[in-house]
């Protein structure tokens, strides 16, 4: 009675300091201007949170928008590819699980510009990030999420 005890109190312990399954990898393409090191920390950020980036270098960023259809409304610093979807800009990763665990109809989604303090940029965030939908209809881009 008492080794089943030992032996179950042990089980116990392994279990909980088993470290937890690891969360499947989200793999993602960031292409951005050579040189520019808030797209490299932006893709840091995203790494820390369960994503595998292929950062690529192109001089020619705005052919690669207009190839993958980024209305030039939303454009931001960079853009992503990450399961057929597209991540323009410095998007908290919050949006992007998201968006990949819901699957819209549509293209992917954006946060305009270079906000101070979003996720890679320096300086503190001054409000909430409005995370907007791309659409393929080229109707004006709606709110997706707010962060």
């Amino acid at each position: 009675m008492k080794i089943r005890h030992i032996a179950l109190c042990l089980s116990i312990l392994i279990a909980l300091c088993a470290p937890a399954a690891a969360e499947e990898k989200i793999f993602g393409t960031l292409y951005k201007n050579p040189g520019c090191t808030c797209c490299d920390k932006h893709a840091a950020y995203l790494e820390e949170h369960g994503f595998e980036v292929t950062v690529v270098p192109s001089p020619d960023l705005q052919s690669i928008r207009k190839k993958l259809g980024v209305p030039k409304a939303v454009e931001g610093c960079h853009v992503m590819v990450v399961d057929g979807y597209l991540v323009e800009g410095h998007v908290p990763y919050t949006p992007i699980k998201r968006m990949l665990t819901e699957k819209p109809k549509i293209m992917g989604i954006a946060l305009p510009g270079m906000p101070t303090g979003s996720p890679g940029m320096d300086g503190t965030k001054e409000g909430p990030f409005e995370i907007l939908a791309i659409t393929a209809d080229g109707e004006p881009a709606q709110v997706y999420a707010v962060e």
